[in-house]
């Protein structure tokens, strides 16, 4: 396996701030986030729309709709269907998002659907267990995966087959595991759901993002067993990575945003300058230091061409590791 094949969102791009303003004013923003509370997509929502309020980008606060379901494809599907020119309607989307276009379970829909405004931040990948796990490394539980690969079971905020699902069977197959589909893993509506299954004593293992596991982190409930990332980052030097672990596995989930298909070009561009202000602001750099998330931008036409790219890359793998034809 390439390392270029799952580092799909490891990477920065260059910024260009936009100086010129565009002829879009939003009034009562909404943003859906499409899991329940507590996950990735709705901490996007929540944090980026705080921000664009503390930051006068908006008139009034950012309202959050969380609206799980389908992996996000209810939300998805709600959109284009019923929401298809609302210019003040913000999407939250990763690559949990993309992975799910590229397998074909939006039913039918695709990425040309809707228009994809930004990215604003990567969020590594984390396995984790319950601070009373008997899996103290990250060796000990492929062990027992290469030994028995249906005896830890692991819960994720995508669906089967989604990006949660992914890394768990990339970082199987670097750790030698025959039979990966045999890996137990059970799809909950976002990262919060999927932490309590592991809290709760249904799963032995959670796979997610740094961004999710934060409060539960801090309570002490939850012990990391690898991050996937290139380096241990700054601000987690505590979290050991997969691939200093012996596992060469990178697994980064950008987070960001998409938008009705509808909206006209002002409305677009006016986002899109407005998520670049965000980006560029010392609020969203403090913001994604004390949440685990990396620097990433893509923007406008970049962003489009980014996820035709990225959704390329995962229906590739996916096909590698059997879960599609």
């Amino acid at each position: 396996m390439k390392t270029s094949l799952i580092s799909l969102a490891a990477f920065t791009g260059a910024l260009a701030i936009v100086g010129s303003a565009f002829a879009f004013s939003p009034e009562n923003v909404e943003c859906i986030a499409p899991a329940d509370p507590g996950g990735g997509w709705d901490f996007t929502c929540r944090q980026v729309g705080k921000l664009m309020y503390d930051l006068k980008m908006v008139p009034s606060p950012v309202k959050v709709t969380n609206m799980s379901g389908g992996g996000g494809g209810v939300a998805y599907s709600y959109v284009i269907s019923k929401r298809g020119e609302d210019k003040d309607l913000l999407v939250a989307a990763s690559t949990a998002t993309t992975t799910r276009l590229a397998q074909n379970q939006f039913a039918g829909l695709t990425a040309d659907k809707v228009r994809w405004v930004a990215a604003l931040g990567a969020d590594y990948g984390v396995i984790v267990v319950a601070k009373d796990s008997p899996f103290k490394t990250l060796k000990d539980m492929m062990d027992t995966l290469k030994a028995d690969p249906g005896k830890v079971a692991f819960s994720g905020g995508s669906a089967v087959g989604g990006w949660d699902h992914l890394k768990v069977l990339l970082l199987a197959k670097a750790a030698g595991v025959d039979n990966v589909r045999s890996i137990k893993y059970l799809a909950f509506s976002g990262g919060g759901g999927a932490i309590t299954q592991l809290l709760g004593g249904h799963t032995q293992a959670m796979t997610g993002d740094v961004t999710e596991i934060q409060g539960q982190l801090a309570a002490g409930n939850l012990r990391v067993l690898a991050i996937l990332s290139e380096e241990r980052l700054p601000t987690e030097p505590d979290m050991p990575t997969a691939k200093e672990q012996g596992y060469d596995v990178i697994g980064a989930n950008w987070r960001g945003f998409y938008v009705p298909k509808g909206i006209d070009d002002d409305a677009f561009e006016g986002w899109g300058a407005m998520m670049e202000k965000l980006y560029a602001s010392e609020e969203w750099k403090t913001a994604m230091k004390n949440n685990g998330l990396a620097p990433f931008w893509r923007g406008g036409k970049a962003m489009d061409e980014f996820v035709t790219n990225q959704i390329k890359q995962i229906n590739d793998l996916s096909k590698e590791v059997g879960l599609i034809k």
